[in-house]
C-alpha cells in the first residue's frame, strides 16, 4: 500500500467541514440571553460560529488543492512513457520512506500531544508548558540530521524564542483577551 496523500486531504477535509459546520450550526442555535441585555458582539456561540466558518473555509481550500494535486499526479502519470524496473523500485523505495517517516511524525505529535495535555499542563504553570511544547514540537519537525552544529544551535535557539514567545502570547489572550483563568 502506497501513502496517496492527496486521497487522505479530501477525506480529512471532508471530516473537517463537517466538524466546522456542526460548529457553526451549534454556535448559532446556543441561547442568546437577550434577557440579560446582551451586546450582540458578546453573544454566547459567536467564537465558535467564527471557528466554524473558519474551519469550513479551510477544508474547502484543502480539498480544492488536493484535488489538483491529484489531477497533476495523474497527468504525470498518463505522460510516462513506461519507465525503466530501477526507475519504478526507487520510487517504490522513497514512497516507502516517505509513508515511515510520515507514520513516526504522526505518531510523535499524537504522543507528544498526549503527554503535554496529561503530564505538562497541570504540573508546570501554563505558559511554562506550552513554550516547552512548542519549542520541542519546532525542533522535532525542522530537525536536520546532516546540519552543522552551529545550525544545530542556531535551530535550537529560534525553537527556545518561538516557545517563550507563543506560549506568553496565548497566556495573554487568555488571560486577559477571554478573561480565563489559567492552571
Amino acid at each position: 500500500m502506497t501513502l496517496d496523500s492527496a486521497t487522505a486531504d479530501r477525506w480529512t477535509s471532508l471530516a473537517l467541514f463537517a466538524i466546522g459546520l456542526a460548529m457553526l450550526v451549534g454556535g448559532y442555535t446556543m441561547d442568546r440571553l437577550e434577557i440579560r441585555q446582551i451586546h450582540p458582539a458578546s453573544i454566547p456561540g459567536l467564537v465558535p460560529m467564527i471557528l466554524g466558518a473558519a474551519m469550513m473555509l479551510c477544508a474547502v481550500l484543502l480539498f480544492l488543492a488536493a484535488r489538483a494535486a491529484h489531477i497533476a499526479r495523474n497527468a504525470e502519470l498518463a505522460n510516462l512513457a513506461g519507465p525503466s524496473t530501477a526507475a519504478q523500485s526507487d520510487d517504490a523505495l522513497g514512497e516507502t520512506q516517505q509513508a515511515t517517516t510520515s507514520n513516526r511524525d504522526l505518531f510523535f505529535a499524537a504522543a507528544y500531544s498526549v503527554l503535554y495535555a496529561l503530564a505538562l499542563v497541570g504540573s508546570l504553570p501554563f505558559a511554562q508548558a506550552t513554550a516547552i511544547y512548542i519549542a520541542l514540537f519546532y525542533t522535532h519537525f525542522t530537525w536536520q540530521r546532516s546540519a552543522t552544529t552551529g545550525e544545530h544551535l542556531k535551530r535550537i535557539a529560534i525553537a527556545i524564542a518561538f516557545g517563550v514567545i507563543g506560549a506568553y502570547a496565548i497566556a495573554s489572550l487568555f488571560q486577559y483577551g477571554f478573561l480565563v483563568r489559567l492552571p
